[in-house]
């Protein structure tokens, strides 16, 4: 009996045991369930994960599909050249997929809302003709030197402010157009490394000069900076020596450089509504000059030229020579004989002060 009581406690110490021990494994068993319950959602959500972006590029796929469908729509060949039109429709930006048809020669893109053009552009290897004109492009890619077999790059009517360097990697440049960008006011220097440029328009723009960049294009034949803000024109402007068209009106001008004469194969001078007050005598040299327009500068002298003609085709034409070239040559032929009479009358002044015994009044 003795050994009862030594028992029963020996006997609670067991029970006491099992119990934790149950216990532990209870809590471990919650524990695995947690896991593999976390593990099972987790598996879950990388199910639909996968499920929604394999769904997803899908999607993609069909919405490029039918983006592509829908550009390829817009692809016309015209005397042998494969040509990208898109007209009054909303592109605010270009999907790549468009790389797609690299094989397009030209872009015409108007009225489109085309806010920049794509860097992928440098894809288009065969790129001849860039008609982005139209447009609120606000930037040119430096990517657009890569494209050495471009002919034509036309952005007038857009929000460009600055041209980037590389575009004078375009070797094969012929034509650039960037009038009604408003906010342009320079070019970089290495422009004048375009040995092909022949066609310059920068109307409308705030140029305060004509760029030296521009006055050192080798090949430049036709030149519009009308509607700008030109202050003055360069000396040397007689070396853009291929020159025959410029145009100058709506501007600042309030002289022309003597230099101006010496531009041999001009044939249009535009220089309507400047600030003009004079015309250089040396420009009555000018032989090849068909065209020139003088109309409302400030002209010091009052000069006007006697009608030929009554008719209404005669006063048309004869309202475009009123201050063309035959008025040009009757500004000049008045100052001389003007200046002359001025010199004649300073002569007389003086021999008459130098002469003894002569006063006003004999």
């Amino acid at each position: 009996m003795r050994h009862l009581p030594g028992g029963w406690r020996g006997g609670g110490v067991a029970m006491t045991g099992v119990s934790v021990c149950f216990g532990t494994v209870n809590s471990i068993k919650a524990l695995w369930e947690t896991r593999i319950k976390k593990c099972k959602e987790d598996l879950r959500k990388q199910t639909e994960l996968k499920e929604k972006v394999a769904v997803g590029r899908l999607t993609h796929t069909w919405e490029d599909r039918i983006t592509l469908a829908k550009l390829k729509e817009k692809v016309v060949t015209e005397d042998g050249r494969v040509i990208l039109r898109i007209e009054r429709e909303e592109w605010k930006t270009l999907p790549t997929v468009l790389v797609q048809l690299c094989q397009v020669q030209e872009w015409q893109l108007h009225r489109t809302g085309l806010q920049k053009i794509p860097r992928f552009i440098a894809r288009f290897e065969n790129l001849m003709v860039l008609d982005l004109s139209r447009n609120s492009i606000t930037e040119i890619p430096k990517e657009i030197g890569k494209l050495i077999k471009l002919r034509e790059l036309l952005l007038s009517y857009n929000r460009v402010s600055s041209v980037p360097e590389e575009l004078c990697c375009c070797e094969n440049l012929e034509k650039l157009e960037l009038a009604v960008n408003r906010n342009l006011e320079e070019l970089p220097a290495q422009l004048s490394e375009l040995k092909k440029l022949y066609h310059l328009d920068l109307s409308m723009n705030q140029f305060t000069t004509i760029p030296d960049c521009v006055v050192d294009l080798p090949a430049l034949e036709w030149l519009d900076m009308g509607g700008n803000m030109v202050q003055y024109l360069p000396n040397d402007i007689h070396r853009m020596e291929k020159l025959h068209t410029l145009w100058l009106q709506r501007n600042e001008l309030e002289y022309l450089p003597p230099n101006i004469s010496r531009m041999a194969n001009l044939e249009t001078l535009v220089l309507s509504s400047n600030k003009l007050r004079d015309i250089p005598a040396l420009m009555e040299g000018m032989s090849n000059l068909r065209f020139v327009n003088f109309r409302d500068n400030p002209l010091t002298l009052d000069v006007s030229l006697v009608k030929a003609n009554t008719s209404e085709e005669g006063e048309e034409e004869d309202d475009r020579e009123m201050f063309g070239r035959e008025f040009m040559h009757a500004y000049i032929k008045e100052a001389r004989q003007r200046e002359s009479q001025t010199n004649y009358a300073s002569i007389l002044n003086v021999t008459i002060e130098a002469s003894p015994g002569i006063t006003a009044t004999q």
